[in-house]
């Protein structure tokens, strides 16, 4: 049996992701600061230290871990846990990988669509294009290259940039379902890049399955919408109504600070690298959206 080892395995997508691979017959360890399930193995970053029984025998790493982006207000210290987070805990998954002589088939990490920064434009981003040089991209920046030291010791990586995950179990639409939410927000015109929790679990499956799907691939459905389209569409699959004025991006500001830029801001980011690959079973948002909310 294919062990596989996931680090943020309590998390929105981690939960989804470890019950499908369950289901397929691979057996599944969870990395946690407080394990309570026997699949669940104790590991401190602060303290260098992961549980040598939860690597051992594993055949592939999913690294999910990392403080949540939306949770809190960007403070210097927020933002110095969001990186830290993501890096020291891919730096401590290479040295103990390292340290105790196990041989991954693969390491195959998250990231995100930001990037390629926190801008509104119509250009259509692919994995070639460089970073920008605001907060929300050097997260990313960071987070894959740790991701990718695990090349140097010829471990094959997968590196993921994700768009909002729709999940019926929270999330982003959680958040979204408010009154706050169910307005649009600034302009509208902003971007959303998506991407059915399905379709993500499915990709992080491929990723062990298939030994071509290597590199950064952007993980976002090919139908594209903006923040305007995506209120309306989430709005009468609720059968709610859109409030009739858009929520001011001054206000935004005020109430999250830098953070705000994660809402009013976003561009177009090419899915055409991993349509190659893969089939999305969610191409529509309304599609998408009505198997989420349909009982």
């Amino acid at each position: 049996m294919t062990k596989i080892l996931i680090t943020g395995g309590t998390g929105l997508v981690g939960k989804h992701l470890s019950k499908e691979l369950k289901a397929k017959g691979y057996e599944v360890a969870i990395l946690s600061r407080n394990p309570k399930q026997e699949n669940e193995y104790k590991w401190d970053i602060s303290n260098d230290y992961i549980d040598e029984k939860a690597l051992k025998n594993t055949s592939y790493i999913i690294h999910l871990a990392g403080a949540g982006i939306v949770e809190k207000r960007w403070t210097n210290k927020r933002k110095k846990i969001l990186i830290n987070s993501r890096v020291d805990s891919a730096n401590l998954l290479f040295k103990k990988t390292k340290e105790f002589n196990i041989p991954l088939k693969g390491f195959i990490s998250a990231s995100g669509i930001g990037y390629y920064g926190g801008i509104t434009s119509n250009i259509i981003f692919t994995e070639t294009d460089a970073p920008k040089n605001d907060f929300i991209s050097k997260i990313c920046v960071a987070w894959e290259n740790a991701a990718e030291q695990f090349e140097s010791i010829n471990i094959p990586v997968t590196i993921l940039r994700t768009g909002v995950v729709l999940s019926k179990k929270g999330g982003a639409l959680k958040k979204m379902n408010t009154p706050l939410f169910l307005s649009i927000l600034g302009t509208g015109k902003q971007f959303m890049p998506w991407i059915h929790i399905e379709d993500l679990s499915n990709l992080f499956i491929k990723a062990i399955e298939d030994n071509n799907f290597k590199g950064i691939f952007n993980t976002v459905a090919p139908n594209e919408d903006t923040n305007s389209s995506f209120t309306k569409a989430l709005a009468k699959v609720l059968k709610k109504l859109v409030l009739p004025i858009h929520a001011p991006s001054f206000v935004l500001k005020l109430i999250l600070g830098e953070l705000a830029i994660i809402l009013l801001k976003g561009s177009r980011v090419s899915s055409k690298k991993i349509t190659k690959q893969y089939q999305f079973k969610f191409n529509n948002l309304t599609d998408a959206l009505k198997d989420i909310y349909t009982l």
